[in-house]
């Protein structure tokens, strides 16, 4: 069964996850990546609120402690260690602003205060709602 995740990060390590094609989370989020498998999405928002791409998960989850990840707008050094590899399935020339899918979201549900569902580095979310971001990015290809 296929897994969709909605994996919070920042521009500095965006970069770093297209370039290495690997996405990290802190030790705190460790039991969330741990459910990832190959062939799972992973729909990456940007702060401060963009829909930038998709990725697909191409490894099991594994730890490294090699410090590739920013984590200064985080406020302690933390290297991100529990990863997985991800290839690129959707990458638009320009990225969806989350607050246009807000409304289309079932996971959302107080569409006021959206920003509360973004907290922490990864959610689970619905086909529905991945449905619905894939389609709205694959307009901006």
């Amino acid at each position: 069964m296929v897994n969709y995740w909605l994996c919070v990060t920042n521009e500095e390590n965006w970069e770093v996850i297209k370039d290495k094609g690997l996405w990290g989370v802190p030790r705190r989020s460790r039991s969330r990546i741990e459910r990832v498998r190959p062939g799972d999405y992973l729909v990456f928002y940007v702060i401060p609120g963009k829909v930038c791409g998709v990725f697909r998960a191409v490894s099991e989850p594994f730890v490294s402690d090699e410090p590739i990840f920013s984590w200064t707008e985080f406020g302690r050094p933390e290297v991100f260690p529990y990863r997985v590899r991800v290839e690129p399935v959707v990458l638009p020339d320009e990225p969806l602003e989350f607050r246009s899918v807000v409304p289309r979201l079932r996971f959302i549900r107080n569409k006021v205060r959206w920003s509360i569902y973004l907290r922490g580095a990864m959610r689970s979310i619905p086909n529905e709602d991945y449905d619905v971001i894939v389609s709205s990015l694959r307009r901006n290809v």
